[in-house]
Formats: structure tokens, C-alpha cells, sequence
């Protein structure tokens, strides 16, 4: 397939002059070759015009599968490669169960709506042990947010909640010109490995409400910010003068198992 003529020829969904849409080739191509090809599954999360799509197909056709919500992208989609077959599947990723597609080593990848990429790594976080790795495109902003690191103005709660199972790494900056129209906004492209760790050495449940917990009062003290979760014989404690901000993940584990006893 002659992927500038499939990609500039086609006649694109009416919705799609309101949307911003990836134009260089040349990123997409760098998107798909940063994902492993050792993948069991392969889940890209709207397609759009398939501007990912025609490079993944290239290589894994067989383990590709496309989730698209819109109606009008679903029929382009169709149409431009009817290849995917059942494969493309009319639906909400928010919605999807991504142990259907394989028991492990899932891949998740895509332009990521800027308005639900949180969510869509959150949906993620539920299927830890299917997927593998994540490689999506999304908001600068969010991408640097994922990726900092203790003391960072930007880290916060998906920076802790995704770090402490995936090993994150900010690509590449995708400048606003290459797509059409140019948003307002630079973008990012990010890579999540999963790590090694199969269970957090504390209460999961526990751990993921003092994150959220602390980050939502982030300016005040963790002695202030989780004062209804702490015993009282360990309020004096040390870590407790601390904001979340300089808390590393494996400082997070710590005081959770703290507050556990």
C-alpha cells in the first residue's frame, strides 16, 4: 500500500473538520515503530482516518485491533481498510475488556483524545496485567505530568498511580503544525513498560485513596491532608511533615503500610 496516496486521497468523515488530525507521516511511522512487535495484541484506541493504522497493519495485521466510538470514523474505516474485518470493533475503549483480546502482553496504542487521555490510562491501570505497553500521543502538558519525577511541580496522582507499575518515558514533542488544523496545544508521545512488580507491598485499594487524597490537597502537609486516615500514635511521625509532591512512589508503599497498622 502507497501509504501517502491511502492516507491523502481518501475523503475524510464529515466530523472530522471539527478535529485535529495528525498530517506527517513521518511522526506516525515514528509512533508505531516505537511500539514491540513481540506483542501478543495490539489495541489501538481510536483510529480515526487511520493514519496509525496503515503502518501497524504493515507488520501485525493479525494482532491488531481497533476501537473506535464514532459512527462516521467506523464506516471510513471500513472503507479505507477493509482488511480489519471484526477487527475493528464499534465501541468504547473506556467500556472494552482487554483480557478478550489476549491474557497478557497487550499492547495499547494512539492518538489519545486530549479530553479522556486520563481516563483512557486509568482504564489501563484495571487491565495491569494484560497490558504490557502503552505508547500513545497526548497532550504535552499530561505527557510531562506521567513522566516527572519527586519534586516537580508536575507530578501528581497519575505520575505516582502509573509509575508504580510502569516504567514511563517521554518520546519525542510533536510540534502543532503537523496537524490539521494545528491545535493549540503542543503534544507528546510517551511509552509505558510494564515492570516487575506483580503486587505493591501494601494495601492497593489503600494506597491508590492516599495518593489521590494528598495530590487533591496538594499544598497542605500529608499530616494535614490524610489527618482522617492516620492513627493517632503515628501522627508525630516524620513523613507526615511531607507534601505529596516529594514522595516517591516507594515512599507512598511505605506510608500506606504505615497506615495499615
Amino acid at each position: 500500500m502507497e501509504c501517502n496516496q491511502s492516507y491523502n486521497n481518501l475523503v475524510r468523515p464529515k466530523k472530522a473538520l471539527g478535529q485535529h488530525f495528525l498530517v506527517d507521516l513521518n511522526i506516525a511511522r515514528k509512533i508505531v515503530d516505537a511500539m514491540s512487535k513481540d506483542l501478543n495484541a495490539i489495541v489501538e484506541v481510536g483510529a480515526g482516518m487511520g493514519v496509525l493504522t496503515q503502518f501497524i497493519l504493515e507488520d501485525s495485521q493479525e494482532k491488531l485491533r481497533v476501537v473506535e466510538i464514532d459512527t462516521e470514523s467506523v464506516e471510513f474505516l471500513k472503507n479505507a481498510y477493509p482488511q480489519l474485518g471484526d477487527n475493528l470493533i464499534h465501541g468504547d475503549f473506556l467500556k472494552t475488556d482487554l483480557t478478550k483480546f489476549a491474557s497478557e502482553r497487550v499492547g495499547v496504542i494512539g492518538n489519545f483524545p486530549y479530553n479522556i487521555s486520563s481516563q483512557i490510562f486509568f482504564h489501563v491501570l484495571k487491565y495491569r496485567n494484560q497490558v504490557d505497553e502503552v505508547v500513545g500521543m497526548i497532550q504535552k502538558e499530561v505527557a510531562e505530568r506521567i513522566a516527572a519525577g519527586p519534586g516537580s511541580k508536575t507530578y501528581g496522582i497519575l505520575s505516582v498511580l502509573l509509575q508504580a507499575w510502569y516504567d514511563i518515558e517521554y518520546l519525542f514533542t510533536v510540534h502543532e503544525n503537523v496537524f490539521n488544523p494545528p491545535p493549540k496545544v503542543k503534544s507528546a508521545v510517551i511509552r509505558m513498560k510494564r515492570n516487575d512488580v506483580n503486587k505493591l507491598d501494601c494495601d492497593e485499594k489503600l494506597f491508590v485513596t492516599v495518593v489521590k487524597q494528598a495530590f487533591n490537597q496538594r499544598r497542605k502537609t500529608m499530616r494535614n491532608s490524610l489527618r482522617s486516615l492516620i492513627p493517632q500514635e503515628i501522627i508525630q511521625d516524620e513523613i507526615f511533615n511531607k507534601r505529596p509532591e516529594q514522595l516517591s512512589v516507594q515512599e507512598f508503599i511505605e506510608l500506606t503500610k504505615k497506615l495499615q497498622s
